[in-house]
Order: C-alpha cells, then structure tokens, then sequence
C-alpha cells in the first residue's frame, strides 16, 4: 500500500500538467498572430493540440478523469470539422481503453469480493481483460453453469482516485469549455461528483441493471443481461456480443446508423416510463448492436430515479415551441425556475434557443447530422450572439440536470452516428406533457 500516496502524486501531477500545457500554446499562439499569421487557423491549431494533450492525459487515468472524459465523448459531433480529427482520435480511445490492472490484483479483489473458493464458481476465467470502465476492468470468463460471463473488477483505490480526480478537474474546469460548446462544465462535473459513491458500490449497480433486464427480459428491441453474482467491488453478468455504436459511428452503413438511432432514442425516452429508471452514462461504449437486431445495453452505474417517468414539463416545452406559442412557453419556464430570480427575457428568443429540443419533433424522420449539431453549438456560445445572452437568463434546476445532460449526450450519439430517426413518433409516445 505504501505506493498509493506515489500514485496520487503522479496522477495529480499529469492533472497539473493540462494548465501549463495550454498556457504554452496559447502564448505560441499569440505570437504567431503578431507575425501576420491567420487568427482562425491559429485558434483551431491551438484547440486541435490542447483536445490531443487534454485527452492523452485522461487516457493515461482511471476514475474520475476518464468517466468525466467519456461524459464529454458525446459532444465531440458539435466540434468543428477542421478541428474533430484530433478530438475524435482521442475520444475513441477513451471511451473503449485504459492501462490493465495486473491479473495479480485482479485475483486479490476476487479473494476479497467473492471469497477465496471464487475460482470453484468458474468453469474458465480469462486474466487478460476484454474491456476497461472507468473505474474498473471487464474479464471475459464462463459460469460453473457453462454460461458465458462478464465480470467487472474494481481498480484498488479506485474511490480516492475518483474523488481525487474530480476535486483536481473543478480547478481547471475552463479548460474543458470548448469541449462542450454552449454546455456548462462545472455542473457537468458537480453531478458527477455528486453520484461517485453510489457507482463504486456495484451491489447498486446490480440492483439498477436486475430492474431494467427485468422489464426488458424477452423484449422485441432491447437487451439488457441478466446479473449472475453481486459484490461491492466485482459485478457479473452474462455475456453480450454485438457490434459497438463506436464502430457503427466509425465504419456502419446507412442501414446500421438508422437502425442505431432508432433503437437509442426509443431506449432512451422508454426507459423512464417502463422501468422508472434513466440509464444515466450515454456514451457509444455502453451501446452495441446485435445480430438479431436488437439494442444491448451495459453499464448501469449511473441512473437517475424517475418513478413517475419523465416529467411533463418537458413535454409542455416542445409542444409549446412546436406550435409557435412563445408567451405561454416563457410563463411555464418561470413557473418551473428555468428562469434565473426576474431576469428580462424575450419569448421568441426562448423559442429559438430550444431548437436542438425541438428541431427533432418538427418533422417525421429528422435527420441527426454533425453539422447540425455544430450550428446549435455556435448560436449558443458565440458571445455576440442573443441565444448566448438568453442563455445566460436561464437556469437549468437541480432535479433537471441529469435528466437534461443524458438527453443531450443522447443527441450527441444520434448526431454521430448520423442518424435518421422518427423522433417525433418516439417522443409523442413515451415524453409526458408532449401530447396532453
């Protein structure tokens, strides 16, 4: 135990390093620019360099770092073309890559979790692992039963890691903004710390993902697998083989990337009402497709608790906009607080900056593309703009937060998987407040 405090030390010393490593290349950057050169090209260099050192940084940590990373993965679709290259390199890794904890420790945690005879409840147990979470590792293994198994191992220390990393990202919040342009990160980040003790206890987890194959069991789109065996530290399910959303997003046919929106959103808006439960960690990892046609889902460290679904205020929202009714949508927005204290705000400028709620619901099938997304990232965070200033008007509740990021991190994937889907459909089926 004695190198846990070296540990420490060198995990914040790589966090350190993002600063440094940015004030650098802006000052290179200011140079560059009094010796004539273009302002754009420079600010995109810049930005291309800082995403690769930021995320070559959270790819070398676990915990905090790299679940705050993957929760920034979805927004990668709202980077500019001329500068994704570098953000979706480094987005990729993250979301599927992390160094491998030795077989050593990952027998240790099994002695400790599932008693010393755990190697009796295998029939086989592979040492090298299949996958890595942000806070632990996936071994690919069979059951004494002959079912084929997935079993997550938490990292030792993972929860000093966790909460040592999230303390060291809130510093250097900023830094992270034009990841996510228009989002706000530090609320982003606050939420995440908010909800760290409940994922390290996988016993939750368990609970969560009995819930949804529960409900989902036998299900015409949706797989969940069934949870074998629980412990604190070490989670085991059945094994799911499919095809990834992040390789779908890289090399799928049309076919595959509508097939793949479709099954997401109808997930994602469903879920709530069927389960009472929002599968609350969006991103292209926790998603594959399978042979049969179906959506597998994994991953249920993080949920938020909807036991009456979704809720209407959302609804009312989209429809209100839909039907080109400003005044009565400004009125619902003060009476749910999403106005700050007795700010002046202007109706149509509401209107306007809710069209990536909306857009999706305007027509039948809409057509989720990156430069879509991208346009809806600039209206809201160029300074000059009024959507940027109604933006700043608005204040986003604390029992809306969650419910807002995975919709948007949902949106996200849509947009990379380029997607056509039928969302107004969807939403009118499962969004309370959307056809009342």
């Amino acid at each position: 135990m004695a190198d846990i405090p070296r540990r420490a030390t060198h995990r914040t010393a790589k966090l350190a390093s993002l600063p440094l490593g940015v004030a650098g290349r802006l000052a290179a950057g200011w140079g560059k620019r009094l010796t004539g050169q273009n302002p754009a090209e420079i600010s995109a260099e810049v930005s291309a360099k800082t995403a690769e050192q930021l995320f070559a940084v959270l790819g070398q940590l676990k915990g905090g770092a790299m679940k705050f990373g993957q929760a920034l993965s979805v927004f990668e679709a709202a980077v500019p073309d001329e500068m994704a290259g570098p953000y979706r390199e480094a987005l990729t890794k993250l979301q599927s890559a992390a160094p491998p904890m030795p077989a050593s420790s990952v027998h240790r945690v099994l002695d400790e979790q599932l008693g010393r005879a755990w190697r009796k409840r295998f029939a086989e147990f592979d040492d090298t692992p299949a996958a890595a979470a942000s806070i632990g590792q996936v071994h690919r293994a069979t059951w004494h039963d002959g079912r084929e198994v997935a079993v997550k191992v938490q990292y030792p220390g993972a929860d000093e890691a966790l909460r040592s990393d999230l303390r060291q990202l809130m510093r250097f919040s900023r830094l992270f903004q034009s990841l996510a342009p228009g989002a706000e990160v530090k609320p982003l980040l606050a939420e995440l710390q908010d909800r760290m003790v409940e994922e390290l206890d996988y016993r939750t987890e368990a609970d969560n993902q009995r819930a949804f194959a529960k409900v989902f069991h036998g299900d015409d789109d949706v797989r969940v697998p069934a949870v074998v065996a629980s412990a604190p530290k070490v989670v085991v399910t059945e094994w799911v083989t499919g095809k990834p959303y992040a390789r779908i997003i890289a090399d799928g046919d049309r076919a595959e990337r509508d097939a793949a929106g479709r099954l997401l959103a109808e997930f994602h808006y469903s879920a709530p009402a069927r389960v009472g439960l929002l599968h609350a960690d969006p991103h292209p990892g926790n998603f594959m497709l399978l042979p049969d046609g179906k959506l597998g889902v994994i991953d249920f460290g993080a949920v938020s608790r909807l036991p009456d679904g979704l809720p209407p205020t959302f609804g009312r929202m989209i429809r209100l906009a839909l039907e080109d009714r400003p005044a009565e949508l400004l009125d619902l927005l003060r009476a749910e607080r999403f106005v700050q204290g007795d700010r002046e705000i202007q109706a149509e400028d509401v209107l306007a900056y809710l069209a990536p709620f909306v857009d999706p619901a305007r027509t039948p099938t809409f057509h989720f593309t990156r430069r879509w997304l991208q346009r809806q990232a600039e209206r809201v965070g160029d300074l000059r703009s009024p959507d940027f200033r109604t933006g700043r008007s608005l204040n986003l509740p604390p029992d809306y937060l969650l419910i807002h990021r995975v919709t948007l991190g949902a949106t996200g994937i849509l947009c990379q998987l380029d997607a056509e889907v039928g969302a107004r459909d969807i939403i009118a089926s499962w969004q309370p407040g959307f056809s009342d």
